[in-house]
């Protein structure tokens, strides 16, 4: 049984949890359980729309520093591997994903958060990569995804300095998509996932992959992954639901069937 991320599925709804307190800090085994939650929800038919959330006080504080402290090169190259590995599974899930994230999401905490599709942060939250403060860098996709999100050079000023972002600031470079008090920040997740799970799931899982892929290729291949994607489609009763729901009665009425 996993120790530290726990799955829960409600009307739909998955929750991966992580649970190392005091700050979830975010050691091997963390990384390996995270890696198993993400593929297991993957896999289930029955989940619309997933949430990643450390809990009420803290997303999570980081990779495990003393794990690191002794490292050689070889531990590093291989180590790293396995944390990568983590937060690819996670960012590969088909199914929209929301960061609700309070406290710290520091580290491997925002890369974590930068692997969803979306994040709502409390207003008292606080990104950043301070790896720089250690003598590294990231090294579980925050030279790459945060650029990606925020633009190279914010990514730039953000990753030299190891400073921590405040929500406000963070939402204002997009960093963050809503902010929120942080009481309210699992429920203003848990509300959008709700929003998201009466859609049409073949059609936001393939809306994700061509995002995805195409915003790692150039505009042509993007174009030609989007038009595989959007034929596909035809071949789902969704599509059939929602064209003619929409002629019938106009748009935003159908109900969906995921199918």
């Amino acid at each position: 049984m996993p120790e530290f991320v726990s799955l829960e599925v409600v009307d739909a709804i998955a929750t991966m949890r992580i649970e190392r307190p005091p700050m979830n800090v975010l050691s091997s085994a963390v990384q390996a359980e995270i890696r198993m939650a993400a593929e297991e929800v993957a896999r289930r038919q029955d989940v619309a729309a997933v949430i990643v959330y450390g809990g009420p006080k803290v997303f999570a504080a980081g990779a495990d520093v003393k794990e690191m402290l002794d490292w050689s090169l070889a531990d590093a190259l291989r180590r790293t591997q396995g944390l990568q590995d983590a937060f690819t599974a996670v960012a590969s899930i088909p199914q929209p994903t929301i960061a609700a994230v309070t406290g710290f999401a520091l580290g491997g905490g925002c890369e974590l958060a930068l692997t969803c599709d979306f994040r709502v942060a409390g207003d008292n939250a606080k990104l950043g990569q301070p790896e720089i403060l250690l003598g590294i860098i990231p090294g579980a996709g925050g030279t790459q995804r945060l650029p990606r999100l925020i633009g190279t050079a914010r990514a730039k000023e953000i990753i030299f300095s190891g400073r921590f972002v405040g929500a406000d600031e963070a939402l204002t470079i997009g960093l963050v998509d809503r902010v929120v008090a942080p009481d309210a920040v699992y429920g203003e997740a848990l509300s959008w996932a709700r929003t998201l799970a009466q859609g049409p799931a073949l059609a936001l899982r393939a809306a994700k992959v061509a995002i995805d892929r195409g915003m790692d290729a150039d505009l042509g291949t993007g174009l030609e992954i989007e038009r595989g994607h959007f034929a596909a489609l035809f071949g789902t009763e969704d599509q059939r639901v929602g064209m003619a729901t929409f002629v019938e009665k106009g748009p935003g009425q159908a109900e969906f069937t995921g199918s």
